[in-house]
């Protein structure tokens, strides 16, 4: 993969204005087809497969009139007046025949019909209007809800002064979440980062431009989406606040690689596409471990939820390729003008401001002025090394620190408490809220989430009695306040009964309700007949808050077990991902117990404006989960491969390795690897801090749990726990057994293909012709050596003939060459390509005939030539046993041109009669039985 980034940043580095315009044009088309087709966000919570979810199908058919959203009208008196005083009755009348015409109104009720108790509350000093709709909130049109508030206002302007009016319920517990000025205050902070990092006014608009493009390419095609698909109002925003972090971090770590490369005299065109196959292969890895992450957000099997994580991964992964693409070509504008300010260096300077004199050599001045010699100033240490040695000198005290501190943080993550947004977790200023809190204020809290248990009665002789008397048991109940509706539909085949709780519907009490009502189904079943489901918004809220806990484990094991996985292949290392994966585990936990301090403990709640303490979205838990793995994982790979890298260079440098050799790479790596992953923590930060203050109240807390998380993740745990841990484990940290390194694929997230490719650039001489040079080459299974030390040159048109005792190392071979096997050890380059970098170029130009075997070796090797090849390899000659069979097989090389001919047989006589046929000369043979000597050339 390096070696194909390495080639993509050199090309988008040769031509910035095609991939500008490339990246522009798509932008236009997916913003262009968003203003066209987008049908806008839908916030309507559903859970297929739970009762909730039944009961609301069932409705749908037999009593719509009960199924769709609703909506209430809370009116209060002024002091000394009640709602019943006909200044208030008549007028709420008159409003009430007035809504009733609303386009999708089913029903209003009246609260002074006699037919209707419990609408007026008990001091008659409030009232409320009912309203039912058709259909769910989202079917409802902005008209209506437009004209409903109208009526609210004129309503209040017709009751005496000192009265309250507000609208709001179900049809208004959703807040459309809007970008205000506050989050743009994070982008400002990161251009300043940036400037600071790069030292350069220049590089620093890079990242933030190309993250900026992509941001708008993904939010506009999440838009498309909504033509065809259901997604939330909160996905357009966590897709800008997931696409503006990770895409200027990206391109942050390329463009930054570049810039060192360039201070160290790489030219810039070589620089722009070393960056890109090094730091973008890293770039790679850790998007595609956030697009794992956040896919897996369909554990919990919610569409609304597995939407939501498909869209932020697609935000992520147009993050990730306009990194690898945009980056380069920004830096292909402004060429090698990429240094910055140098850094001012205190030691240079006098405290007059006077340049100090350059220290000399000069002996002869050295022996004159004996007196004025002096020691040489010893170089400034920088933070991030005093840091690092501090941390590693004192690896037990700072683990212990760092583990109690987390876990002390993680403590009010135990009172997390978990709900669907409601109009209650709206701002004060918001009429919906006003509702919510007049609502709770004169009638309870649970009139603001009636619950509903309907059912078949088609079997009953009175449906009215039994309704009456399935409202008497239900009444018993403890936290139920009052059964407020209890009817049959106008068919008396289904009923309804609407439960007002004694406690809200965010109240882990309410929950406790609907768990118990159900637990009343056998029992209600068996006396009255009726099989009852709890059913209702706020029903369909605890359902979908229950699914989500019961989906954390789950999906914690996947992402600490991916973590796992994936680290010990990048790593090649038992104890690295282990502690990596603990310490994501601390990150997550503190960063949980944060966000309940401020949520539900309600520390810090005014300063972050938090208009409402109590519980937080129920999807808040496993977002956090899945963006800071990613994040964690990105910070990991950035710290520890660098370490890993000094330390493989020292230890060979060394001939061994000791736990001062493991420290001292420690140290190195770090300091090394510092600057760009605390600039990328800072970044990230700020984005995600700036969606907290004004943020809308559903993303509100993920914004702050993902902030908090960055921070302690990535200065706590990856920048002070993991540097002590590695010191504390020395060399023993990159330990691996033998068996399981050879089962485990190579990702090649650091560039190390690119390196290779480099420094055997003039491999065999510059500008090889040969069609294929092998040095030393070996294919390892295991212990077993299929061959080894294979040398060999083959040039264009010539020939090569292997033959072994054993065909299978002949075949593996000749397969090597074609680029299907890579190789264990060695040298090979094929065409003017490096092996195993460049096989998937060398598999689509070199053809490969297999005869062992095959029905029709002939068709076989037609096959394998057709399309031009210029190298083909034909396994298993011997398969040629007759003269007019190999004749033909000639026929067809020749008939072929002229391509490189590589022939594996265990009697070389038969390849040389087949090559001889096909009138080719120069070809040499390996005989792999004898050792892989050097090959003769016959005439």
């Amino acid at each position: 993969m390096s070696t194909l980034l390495y080639a993509l940043g050199r090309w988008s580095y040769r031509h910035p204005w095609r991939v500008l315009v490339a990246w522009l044009l798509l932008l236009g088309i997916a913003g262009g087809s968003a203003a066209l087709f987008m049908k806008g966000t839908d916030n309507a919570f559903s859970i297929p497969g739970t009762e909730a979810q039944a009961g609301i199908e069932q409705l749908s058919r037999s009593f719509p009139q009960a199924s769709g959203t609703s909506a209430q009208m809370v009116v209060v008196a002024a002091d000394g007046h009640k709602v019943t005083d006909e200044s208030y009755s008549s007028a709420i009348e008159h409003t009430v025949s007035s809504i009733e015409n609303l386009d999708g109104v089913l029903a209003v009720t009246d609260p002074f019909d006699k037919m209707v108790t419990g609408l007026v509350s008990d001091d008659g000093s409030a009232a409320i209007v009912r309203l039912q709709f058709d259909g769910q909130a989202t079917a409802v049109s902005p008209e209506t809800k437009t004209a409903l508030k109208d009526f609210g206002a004129e309503l209040q302007q017709s009751l005496p002064e000192g009265s309250q009016v507000a609208v709001g319920g179900d049809l208004f517990s959703q807040s459309l979440p809007k970008i205000s000025i506050i989050e743009a205050v994070g982008v400002m902070i990161a251009l300043f980062v940036l400037i600071v990092t790069f030292r350069s006014f220049r590089m620093a608009w890079f990242p933030l431009a190309s993250a900026i493009i992509g941001v708008a390419l993904a939010v506009s095609l999440i838009f498309v989406a909504t033509a065809f698909a259901s997604i939330s109002s909160t996905t357009p925003l966590l897709a800008i606040m997931l696409g503006l972090a990770v895409g200027i971090d990206y391109a942050l770590f390329i463009a930054a690689r570049h810039q060192d490369q360039v201070r160290a005299g790489v030219g810039p065109e070589e620089s722009a596409a070393r960056a890109t196959g090094t730091a973008g292969s890293a770039v790679v890895f850790a998007g595609v471990t956030v697009l794992i992450a956040l896919i897996g957000l369909s554990f919990a099997n919610i569409p609304f939820l597995t939407t939501m994580g498909i869209a932020a991964s697609v935000a992520v992964a147009i993050a990730v390729l306009v990194a690898i693409t945009l980056t380069p070509a920004f830096l292909g504008f402004v060429k090698g003008q990429v240094v910055g300010w140098k850094r001012r260096s205190r030691s240079s300077r006098s405290s007059s401001g006077l340049a100090r004199p350059e220290p000399t050599n000069d002996a002869a001045t050295e022996e004159s002025v004996p007196a004025r010699r002096s020691a040489p100033a010893k170089a400034k240490r920088g933070f991030a090394d005093r840091w690092v040695t501090g941390v590693t000198r004192h690896p037990v005290v700072t683990t212990v620190a760092v583990i109690v501190g987390l876990g002390v943080l993680a403590i009010p993550a135990a009172s997390l408490r978990l709900a669907l947004p409601n109009a209650g977790m709206q701002p004060t200023s918001s009429e919906a809220r006003q509702a919510y809190d007049l609502t709770s204020e004169h009638f309870g809290p649970g009139f603001n989430g009636p619950l509903i248990m309907t059912g078949t009665i088609v079997t009953s002789n009175d449906p009215l009695k039994l309704m009456k008397d399935l409202a008497t048991e239900i009444e018993k109940i403890p936290g139920v306040k009052t059964v407020a509706l209890a009817t049959p539909n106008q068919t008396a085949d289904t009923g309804i009964i609407q439960i007002v709780p004694e406690t809200a519907p965010d109240d882990p009490a309410t929950a406790d309700l609907v768990r118990e009502l159900r637990a009343q189904h056998d029992r209600l079943l068996d006396k009255y007949g009726v099989d009852l489901k709890v059913t209702g918004f706020t029903a369909v809220a605890i359902d979908i808050s229950d699914r989500l806990g019961g989906a954390l484990l789950p999906f914690g094991v996947f992402v600490v077990g991916l973590s796992l996985i994936l680290l010990t292949i990048v790593f090649r290392s038992i104890w690295v991902p282990i502690k990596a994966a603990l310490g994501y585990l601390l990150s997550v936990a503190a960063a949980f117990g944060v966000v309940a301090a401020v949520f539900d403990w309600g520390w810090l709640a005014g300063p972050l404006n938090v208009d409402k303490i109590g519980p937080v979205i129920s999807f808040m838990p496993i977002i956090l989960m899945g963006v800071l793995f990613g994040l964690a994982m990105d910070y990991e790979v950035f710290l520890v491969s660098r370490m890993r890298e000094d330390f493989v260079h020292a230890r060979a440098r060394a001939g061994g390795a000791d736990r001062a050799l493991a420290v001292n790479a420690v140290r190195s790596g770090f300091t090394a690897s510092a600057r760009v992953v605390t600039a990328a923590a800072v970044i990230m930060f700020a984005v995600f801090a700036a969606f907290v203050p004004e943020g809308d109240a559903s993303l509100k807390p993920i914004a702050l749990g993902l902030a908090v998380g960055i921070v302690i993740d990535a200065f706590v745990v990856r920048m002070t726990l993991v540097p002590a841990v590695m010191a504390l484990l020395g060399e023993k940290a990159w330990w691996m057994p033998r068996w399981l390194d050879r089962a485990l694929p190579h990702f090649d997230i650091e560039g190390e293909a690119v390196e290779r490719e480099l420094a055997l650039h003039d491999w065999p001489e510059p500008d090889t012709r040969a069609a294929v040079v092998a040095e030393d080459l070996v294919l390892a299974e295991g212990d077993i050596e299929l061959y080894s030390a294979a040398s060999v040159r083959v040039e264009p048109g010539d020939s090569l003939i292997v033959t072994s005792a054993d065909p299978r190392a002949a075949r593996a071979l000749l397969l090597t060459v074609a680029g299907r096997v890579a190789p264990t050890g060695g040298r090979l380059r094929v065409a003017g390509h490096l092996l195993p970098e460049r096989a998937a170029w060398v598999r689509s130009h070199v053809g490969v005939a297999l005869l062992d075997g095959a029905d029709d070796p002939v068709a076989e090797l037609r096959r394998a030539v057709r399309g031009g090849a210029p190298i083909v390899v034909v396994d298993g000659a011997d398969a040629l046993t007759s003269t007019a069979v190999r004749d033909r097989a000639a026929a067809v090389l020749r008939d072929a041109g002229s391509p490189t001919v590589l022939v594996s047989a265990t009697d070389p006589d038969l390849a040389r009669a087949l090559l001889a046929e096909a009138r080719r000369s120069g070809t040499a043979v390996l005989d792999l039985s004898a050792s892989a000597l050097p090959s003769e050339v016959l005439s």
